[in-house]
């Protein structure tokens, strides 16, 4: 692959200098905002985006909220693994950065000393994003357009080729959902034994929600409920 980005023009290529080109006529300002939500804030966004399901989940509680919880966990954990996964086929690939093979590019980010396919960022985001997508639908459509902003957002500061993006994208679904059985095996047991705690299972559910999502009721009121029908039976 690394021979096919230095063999002439290429599709890959002249994606690579249309996109990066619009690094070169933004301002100054704006290359440096790009630059820091390429390499941080994107990534931060998306953890944020897990805790806000996570909150939503919570508060929603219901029967399925384990499950639910399970899913949100395998998010970060699914990310992860993608990333382990990429280090053999980057070590295997070993195709330079566009920088370093072609001239004219608008760097925004220099010390990149590693190979370019697959992009971890993109590969990070989008199997966050599909995991997310799996616990809850709406917040994992919103993750998963995080995930293809991020992917533009390395082209267009002059790090990656589009198919190193594109790359990041199929190994972050791959490993995300072809995983996902096996981790929502495993996961849910223990996010339901969780959710039997006492204490712990707040972050499960929230405080006075019952397993159903409704309300919970107090048992000191349950219990005065109960002794008041006694009374009135007694009578």
């Amino acid at each position: 692959m690394a021979g096919l980005a230095q063999s002439g023009p290429n599709p890959d290529v002249d994606l690579l200098y249309d996109i990066n080109g619009l690094a070169k006529d933004a301002p100054h300002w704006f290359d440096k905002v790009m630059e820091y939500v390429g390499e941080y804030g994107l990534l931060l966004a998306m953890v944020l985006l897990v805790l806000g399901c996570w909150w939503s989940v919570r508060r929603r509680g219901g029967e399925d909220a384990a499950s639910s919880m399970a899913a949100l966990v395998w998010a970060p954990l699914a990310a992860g693994i993608a990333v382990l996964v990429n280090v053999p086929i980057r070590g295997f690939v070993e195709r330079p950065r566009p920088f370093r093979t072609h001239q004219g590019l608008e760097v925004l980010v220099t010390g990149k000393t590693d190979y370019s396919f697959v992009s971890d960022h993109a590969t990070i985001t989008m199997a966050m994003g599909v995991a997310l997508f799996v616990a809850n639908r709406k917040f994992g459509l919103f993750g998963i357009g995080l995930a293809l902003l991020e992917g533009f957002c390395r082209i267009y500061m002059g790090v990656h080729y589009p198919t190193d993006v594109v790359g990041g994208f199929a190994l972050g679904t791959a490993v995300a959902l072809l995983l996902s059985p096996v981790a929502m095996a495993l996961l849910t047991p223990v996010t339901k034994a969780v959710e039997r705690s006492p204490r712990a299972g707040r972050l499960i559910r929230a405080r006075g929600r019952s397993y159903d999502g409704q309300d919970a009721v107090i048992p000191e009121a349950r219990r005065e409920a109960a002794g008041a029908e006694q009374r009135d039976l007694a009578a």
